[in-house]
């Protein structure tokens, strides 16, 4: 056969990678986990459920074998409950396999790189090589300096027979900066996050943890605080993510604000941002005094008026809120264009399919650029 015939691309119908037993049920044991907030004996009930229904087991191997698997992999463990008696439990291995589970849908495949890789514009003494070389000047580190280029220059200058190299004749190869950048994600559990007969939270928990996950096996140096914000604002450690939960709350944005920035204040990273997530109005704010004040009718203009100036405080800091608003009413869409035009942030009004790409793309963007 003539060798030009053998070129050319040949399409072959897809047929899926093959997947253990165990492998094909414990994606669907992960999703379970995080729609069920954690909740693992009413995740292993709708998996049997599925089962039932769809055969997702076999004679050879039940939700019985599945489920020893799972202890002898590590990701379950035997615990006393509150209660007295024996049950199971998650361990921190099953809630990595979970946050990487998501980092894979949301995300995608991504390697582990073991430096930050937020590259800037600037040029300087930073850790990423450009291919482009400028003289030597008092204070480069010896290391900078390349060696085959300012020989070639000593040769240039004086000859093959009398070679001498000067100082002149040192050049150095320029690099950049990788910055490093501190993230503040605040997700809003208030009720509203599972009303209407939408889940809305339990995009949002996936969001934060593929985000968690990302950071951690990409950007090692960058930080990733989680803050949740209902009548009032608390950090979350990235472990209770799958655990995570709304309550019968309102709907504190000045607080989650005021919390985001006093971390951020304490980080010594120059590029800083928070991302929210919300899909309701402000309804809440705390007094001086220690009380409430609290409104769900509309827009309240003390209750925004207080977003506002925290959206202004975080310009100063430079600090730039990125929000995702999960809403589609238009009163809402206003007081978010307000409140970013205060923050001259950005703002994302944007539905649950597409909420983790536009957070990725615009965390891909801002790592690019210093935002102070």
């Amino acid at each position: 056969m003539p060798k030009q015939s053998r070129n050319g691309f040949f399409f072959r119908s897809y047929s899926a990678p093959d997947q253990t037993p165990f492998e094909k049920l414990f994606e669907i044991f992960n999703e379970l986990i995080t729609h069920t907030s954690g909740d693992l004996d009413e995740a292993l009930d709708w998996l049997k459920q599925l089962d039932e229904e769809y055969g997702l087991t076999t004679p050879d191997y039940s939700l019985d074998d599945f489920v020893e698997d799972l202890k002898r992999k590590g990701y379950l463990r035997e615990e006393i409950n509150p209660d007295g008696n024996a049950g199971l439990a998650l361990t921190a291995k099953a809630e990595q396999a979970i946050r990487k589970q998501a980092l894979d849908q949301i995300f995608g495949n991504l390697q582990k790189s073991g430096r930050g890789q937020h590259r800037t514009k600037f040029p300087g003494s930073g850790d990423e090589h450009t291919g482009e070389f400028r003289e030597y000047r008092f204070g480069d580190s010896l290391e900078r300096i390349s060696l085959t280029e300012s020989l070639r220059n000593a040769q240039v200058h004086n000859g093959v027979d009398e070679f001498m190299l000067h100082e002149d004749d040192l050049v150095v190869e320029e690099s950049v900066f990788k910055a490093q950048m501190s993230t503040v994600l605040m997700i809003d559990i208030s009720h509203s996050m599972i009303l209407y007969g939408e889940d809305r939270i339990t995009p949002a928990k996936k969001v934060a943890m593929a985000l968690s996950e990302l950071i951690i096996t990409r950007y090692p140096k960058d930080t990733l605080d989680i803050i949740v914000f209902g009548n009032d604002a608390w950090p979350i450690p990235m472990k209770e993510l799958p655990y995570l939960q709304v309550g019968p709350y309102h709907t504190n944005t000045v607080a989650g604000l005021q919390l985001a920035m006093d971390i951020l204040r304490r980080k010594r990273n120059t590029n800083k941002q928070i991302f929210m997530i919300t899909d309701g109005k402000p309804s809440c704010i705390r007094e001086s005094d220690g009380t409430y004040y609290m409104n769900s009718n509309g827009l309240d203009p003390y209750i925004t008026e207080k977003c506002y100036t925290q959206a202004a405080q975080a310009r100063k800091l430079h600090i730039p809120i990125t929000t995702f608003m999960i809403a589609t009413d238009p009163y809402l869409q206003r007081f978010v264009t307000n409140f970013t035009e205060a923050n001259q942030g950005k703002a994302f009004y944007t539905g649950l399919q597409g909420l983790g790409e536009m957070i990725f793309e615009d965390y891909e963007t801002n790592r690019k650029k210093r935002l102070r």
